[in-house]
Order: C-alpha cells, then sequence, then structure tokens
C-alpha cells in the first residue's frame, strides 16, 4: 500500500491551521504545508478546493479536498485511527464535540472583539472574553487536559487559539493568568508538547501580526 500524500494549504499564524498540523503531528503522519498569500492572492489550488470559503486550512488527502479545521480533525482522527483523540466511550465523545462547537463558536469571535477595537476596548468586550475562558476553565477542572491525562481533541481545537491571547491582552489591557491560573497553567502544559511547540508560533510574533492586520485594516 502506498503512502498517502498529505498536504494542507497553510497560513502560519492561523489558528485553524495549527489544529490540524498538531493532529497529523500526534498521529505521527507526514504532511506537506503549502503556504497561501492570503494578502497578495489565493492560489487556484485553494480557490478550486474551498470554492464556498476560499479560505485556510484546506486538506488534500490524495488531492480529496476538506475544509474547516474542525471537520478535518475529526476526518484525521477517524481515518488514522491509533493514537485516538476522541474519548473510547460515546458520551465522552460528545462531551468533547460538544466542547469543541463552543470553542468554535466563542473564542476567535471574542478575541476579534478585543483585537478589532477602535480606540479603548470596551469593557463588555473584555468581559465576555473573560466570562468564555472562565467556563472553559471550569469545564477542564483539575484535569491535565481536556478529556482528562491525555492530551485530546478538545486540547488540539482550543490550544492554537491561545497564540493570539497575547496580543489580546496587550491590546485589551487584561491578563488571562491573573483571570484564570488553571486554564493558564493548561496553556504551558501543552505547549511543551512537541506536536504543539513545531507549530505554534511565538505569542509576540503573532502580536507583530496583529498590529500589522490592524493597520491593513485602517483600525490603527
Amino acid at each position: 500500500m502506498s503512502k498517502a500524500k498529505l498536504v494542507i494549504l497553510d497560513c502560519w499564524v492561523s489558528p485553524f491551521c495549527m489544529r490540524v498540523k498538531i493532529a497529523l503531528n500526534e498521529k505521527g503522519l507526514e504532511y506537506e504545508a503549502q503556504a497561501e498569500d492570503l494578502f497578495g492572492g489565493k492560489s487556484e489550488l485553494l480557490l478550486s478546493s474551498n470554492p464556498i470559503y476560499k479560505k485556510v486550512p484546506v486538506f488534500l488527502h490524495d488531492g480529496k479536498p476538506l475544509c474547516e479545521s474542525t471537520i478535518i480533525v475529526n476526518y484525521i482522527d477517524e481515518t488514522w485511527s491509533s493514537l485516538p483523540l476522541l474519548p473510547p466511550c460515546s458520551y465522552g465523545r460528545a462531551q468533547a464535540r460538544f466542547w469543541a462547537d463552543f470553542i468554535d463558536k466563542k473564542v476567535f469571535d471574542a478575541c476579534g472583539n478585543i483585537w478589532r477595537s477602535k480606540g479603548e476596548v470596551p469593557v463588555e468586550a473584555k468581559k465576555e472574553f473573560i466570562e468564555i475562558l472562565k467556563q472553559l476553565e471550569e469545564a477542564l477542572g483539575d484535569k491535565d487536559y481536556f478529556i482528562g491525562t491525555t492530551f485530546g481533541f478538545v486540547d488540539i481545537i482550543l490550544i492554537p487559539l491561545t497564540s493570539w491571547f497575547f496580543a489580546v491582552e496587550k491590546i485589551g489591557g487584561l491578563t488571562v493568568e491573573a483571570e484564570c491560573p488553571k486554564l493558564s497553567n493548561w496553556m504551558k502544559r501543552c505547549s511543551q508538547r512537541e506536536s504543539v511547540a513545531k507549530v505554534v508560533p511565538p505569542p509576540e510574533k503573532v502580536y507583530e501580526f496583529v498590529l500589522m492586520f490592524r493597520k491593513m485594516l485602517g483600525i490603527d
């Protein structure tokens, strides 16, 4: 059986692309990351592979495209089922998918409400961001990872988004560690994993990108 060709259409600063790369790393799979120039002109491969949203990531498995990072991570876990990312019982899997859905619907938008702010960041935006993190911290509890002692699906969905938290802290004038110490410890724990460390960029580099992006958007 020939080895599958795995390609991700990628952007280094996208937390959604990071999810896919972390999942592939956790499975020990070799893949090619093709950087997309999202500002200078998207490739024909991206536009033809994701004609609906025209966004990264796109995951190509032997040329067959898949879009939307959470769906891709699910696909990777089902297709390469050794070292499973989801719990063995159906209830545990449903719970993990609930929190993944919560993260998808809440976290990046709450970050954006802060870093996209013109002038002083609204108190409501900061309060909403911290409330969401506190809900996640409560779900984490005293566990090492979201589904217990093993790094898995929910951790992969959330940890890349935390690379934007430093930018949110700087622009919003808040500190995640002070507000959510257990979640902050979880972030440090995850960042020490090789699968994460070689994918997630330094928060300072993301902050520089956010400042540049704010200028492009005419915010600053």
